[in-house]
């Protein structure tokens, strides 16, 4: 299903487990007049993510991984120091061939168990590899090995998780037949991948093939792409929705941009999106990411992963839509402030003001929210844990209170986009950026008591229209 024919090893039938994307950790940059938010990441995960070409997962657990051993980061400097992706590419050397160290050090970071200290002879004459090496250990529930091809210098690894109950040398055998001797093995499927371009600069070219070599060895899924997006995809006969949805998204990006402009170069950046053929496998994604408390959803920003993941829901397209627009503000507005925490009156106001599209939300669709006036002060000043807190019922009041904001700011009375709010959402962001406080920059927007009053004021009116 996989690599060959169905009828072969369950390594190669297995489910795609594709890797998450590295953790990112933003730092905001001032260089000069130019400012902008760097990403940094944990060199294991950056090296990680460049080294494992594929994983996959049989019904019975087993976990089958295939990397290639191109580059290594220098051993005088931590694994875990965090760093940007250009400075990474910069740092890294080759792992040569004759290096046996580097190479067990390599294989280590892989392998899901320790490693012996010294590999296995060959066990096999492997035509067409000059060597083959087994790092065993002392654990019988993995197979790991590392295997040099003839005619190149680059050394490859497997490694094979199995499952509790399986005799070892039986899948020994299974796994250098599949992995070695049959017709159109694994190797041969997988050294037909594209290999990483040698001279790729900035770090939004560096993440878009990150992004791409995640999904590389899996058939089915698909790579789209825009100036500013990247949408990786496994859903079967829905070409022509991606294609409309990474448009869409370039298209709604301009719209936040416009709507909420920052100071920051956003040159760099690349937005990804991820979307599972099945709630399933979109529900695996949120168990292996930690997101259990998601799965009620259709889609999410992972912040930390810098990506949005989805899967296409019974609704269909037209109802994803939404939810990606909303997700994708939120993509938007945590590379507009440097991933600051932004506060949830506009975060989520305007995530669900643009759900709508780049018009936003007309006020006509936004019922009883007068009734609610006491909550508003408290709303303004609210943390995330404040504004997630309670029933649903009342969570329901605290989002589309914050939608009303939203619409009223973009929508309402002459007095709030001139004079004293004219300037409310520029000064919001240039304080969140200079003081990385959503309070302070809740309290610099609005200026003074006397006019956080004027402004509930006019909200007021602005919603005792008539319909």
């Amino acid at each position: 299903m996989i690599l060959l024919l169905a009828s072969v090893s369950a390594i190669l039938t297995a489910q795609p487990l594709p890797l998450d994307m590295p953790r990112a950790e933003p730092y905001l940059v001032r260089d000069g007049e130019r400012s902008y938010m760097e990403d940094r990441y944990c060199k294991l995960d950056l090296w990680v993510s460049r080294t494992v070409d594929g994983r996959w997962v049989d019904e019975e657990g087993r976990v089958f991984t295939y990397s290639t051993l191109r580059e290594f980061p220098p051993f005088e400097s931590s694994w875990y120091d965090t760093i940007s992706r250009e400075a990474y590419v910069r740092s890294v050397g080759t792992v040569d061939d004759d290096d046996i160290t580097t190479r067990r050090r390599a294989a280590e970071m892989i392998a899901p168990c320790d490693l012996a200290s010294e590999c296995d002879e060959e066990r096999f004459g492997a035509h067409g590899f000059s060597s083959v090496e087994y790092w065993q250990g002392t654990n019988e529930t993995f197979i790991a090995c590392t295997f040099l091809p003839k005619r190149s210098k680059v050394w490859r690894m497997a490694t094979w998780h199995l499952a509790e109950d399986d005799d070892i040398s039986e899948k020994l055998k299974e796994f250098e037949e599949m992995l070695f001797t049959r017709d159109g093995s694994i190797y041969e499927k997988m050294s037909a991948l594209p290999a990483p371009k040698k001279k790729v600069e900035g770090e939004r070219a560096l993440l878009r093939e990150d992004a791409r070599h995640s999904v590389a060895a899996y058939p089915m899924w698909r790579v789209t792409e825009a100036p500013e997006f990247t949408v990786l995809d496994e859903i079967p006969q829905e070409g022509a929705f991606i294609a409309s949805l990474t448009n869409e998204l370039s298209q709604m990006r301009k719209s936040y941009a416009e709507v909420l402009p920052t100071p920051l170069d956003g040159s760099g950046v690349l937005c990804v999106a991820r979307m599972f053929s099945s709630r399933e496998r979109y529900h695996d994604a949120l168990e292996v990411g930690g997101k259990t408390n998601m799965l009620w959803s259709a889609a999410y920003w992972s912040s930390r992963r810098r990506e949005i993941v989805a899967y296409l829901p019974f609704l269909g397209a037209s109802e994803l839509l939404r939810t990606f627009r909303h997700e994708a503000f939120h993509q938007y507005i945590t590379y507009a402030c440097s991933a600051i925490a932004v506060s949830p009156w506009l975060n989520e106001g305007y995530a669900q003001y643009f759900e709508a599209g780049p018009g936003g939300t007309p006020p006509e669709q936004i019922k009883d929210v007068l009734e609610y006036e006491d909550c508003l002060p408290t709303l303004l000043y609210a943390g995330y844990d404040e504004f997630y807190s309670g029933s649903d019922a009342q969570r329901e009041v605290k989002y589309r209170l914050a939608l009303s904001v939203a619409c009223f700011i973009e929508r309402g009375a002459p007095k709030v986009r001139f004079k004293p709010f004219k300037n409310l959402k520029r000064d919001y962001i240039e304080s969140l950026l200079d003081k990385k406080d959503m309070h302070l920059a809740t309290a610099k927007a609005f200026q003074s008591k006397e006019n956080l009053e004027l402004f509930i004021s006019e909200w007021r009116k602005f919603w005792q229209r008539p319909d």
